[in-house]
């Protein structure tokens, strides 16, 4: 009988190429996803070299980081701000010629967020690897993949070799017991977790997430916790695929059909972990005691319910965290024990490769239906993907945003990453 693994480690150990003791693995990558700001460097390595993109056929681009939002006038004329930002959109059209990368370039059909998009065309499917230039990589990992961020210099060794030394990370299993009360969100569990370990809390981890309130989730609220695996320090996250991903992912552009689709059903089941498989370290969060939670701080592991109260100094268990307490107290202008509830807000943001997906929209537009932006808060709205904004218009979310007095962009990070003109 074999030894009950992981669901990580069944992943891992089929796309090591070679390993040798105390050294770093060769993995092998099944998709790699590309975007402006970390390839240039990347494909120039290649052109210095005289070397070719390997698998141009498991390699996606997109323009995401440094696009704008803000269309000048229709039809869509997207202006780019920054010179800087130009010269990286325009050396991935290049790149991408030059190599056959399939891009989704400014102004096309499904351009957007390379997290958002990803999923949405049905490239992400379950127990691939999947990298990216972009530390929120794990979001894929909602499918049952193992996707994590890389640096520009490993960007250009996936382009050259199709694959990337890693060492072995250790797993953390995040189990939710019980049900979260009305009102609780995927972005309120994760940051549930964060407030748990801290942000340094699953430093050298893979975690994989379970339990009965991870299984509620639609895919879209599993994206949203896997992708903030990283603000508690984990290099992916991961959830078992199951029915609701199945559904999801079928009648995907790229996803498999027909009798593909069949056999991919069949071996995507077993990517789980098995009874009786250990993990490294485990953390349990009771979900029936989760409230919506708010980050009061300067990092995501300073989180509070909505109906909670500031730390007070007191509070940190540690000198150095006291010290960190009382910085982020004096940034956000904040005193020790004060409530967040009612604290007045200057600009609302959402959008991201966290929360930028229809449901997220869906929910927001059902906030603001019938209501105004008070004067003097900034608020864009801003969607993952042009599919995305496709979507949303056709229900008619967009009026509600803009009779709330809020802005309608175009697909993008904007002012996540606000390498673009959605700057403060």
């Amino acid at each position: 009988m074999s030894t009950p693994t992981t669901l990580f480690e069944k992943i891992w150990q089929e796309h090591i190429v070679s390993s040798t003791e105390g050294f770093p693995s060769v993995l092998y990558i099944d998709l790699h996803l590309v975007h402006e700001v970390t390839s240039p460097q990347a494909f120039a390595g290649l052109d210095a070299r005289g070397l070719k993109v390997r698998r141009p056929d498991r390699t996606v681009a997109t323009m995401d980081h440094s696009t704008p939002t803000l269309p000048r006038s229709p039809p869509l004329n997207l202006v780019v701000l920054d010179d800087a930002a130009k010269a990286q959109l325009d050396a991935l059209v290049r790149n991408c010629e030059k190599h056959g990368v399939r891009l989704y370039a400014l102004g096309s059909d499904h351009q957007g967020i390379v997290h958002v998009i990803g999923p949405e065309l049905g490239f992400t499917q379950p127990g691939m690897t999947i990298v990216c230039g972009d530390s929120h990589t794990a979001t894929h990992g909602a499918f049952g993949s193992l996707a994590f961020g890389i640096g520009t210099s490993e960007v250009e060794h996936v382009l050259a070799t199709q694959c990337l030394l890693q060492r072995k990370p250790k797993t953390l299993s995040v189990r939710f017991d019980g049900t979260p009360p009305r009102g609780v969100t995927a972005k309120d569990l994760i940051l549930a977790v964060c407030a748990k370990i801290g942000v340094g809390g699953a430093t050298g981890y893979v975690i994989e997430y379970y339990g009965d309130a991870v299984r509620a989730l639609s895919m879209e609220g599993r994206m949203t916790v896997c992708n903030m695996s990283i603000e508690a320090g984990a290099r992916a996250g991961l959830i078992a695929p199951d029915e609701t991903t199945f559904a999801y992912l079928k009648g995907r552009e790229f996803a498999p059909k027909g009798d593909a689709w069949d056999k991919a059903i069949t071996r995507w089941r077993t990517f789980k972990t098995d009874e009786g498989a250990t993990f490294d370290r485990e953390v349990v969060i009771d979900a029936t005691k989760v409230e919506p939670m708010i980050t009061w701080g300067t990092n995501p592991g300073m989180g509070i319910s909505i109906s909670g109260n500031v730390p007070k100094l007191e509070d940190a268990p540690s000198g150095a965290e006291r010290d960190a307490l009382e910085k982020a107290l004096n940034y956000m202008g904040l005193t020790p024990g004060q409530q967040l509830a009612g604290q007045p807000i200057d600009v609302v943001f959402i959008g991201s490769c966290t929360n930028s997906r229809i449901s997220d929209l869906r929910a927001a537009a059902s906030v603001f239906a019938g209501r105004k932006v008070k004067a003097g808060v900034r608020t864009l709205i801003v969607p993952g993907s042009a599919d995305v904004k496709k979507a949303a218009e056709a229900e008619g979310l967009d009026r509600v945003f803009k009779e709330a007095v809020a802005e309608w962009r175009e697909a993008g990070c904007s002012m996540c990453i606000a390498m673009n003109g959605d700057q403060l």
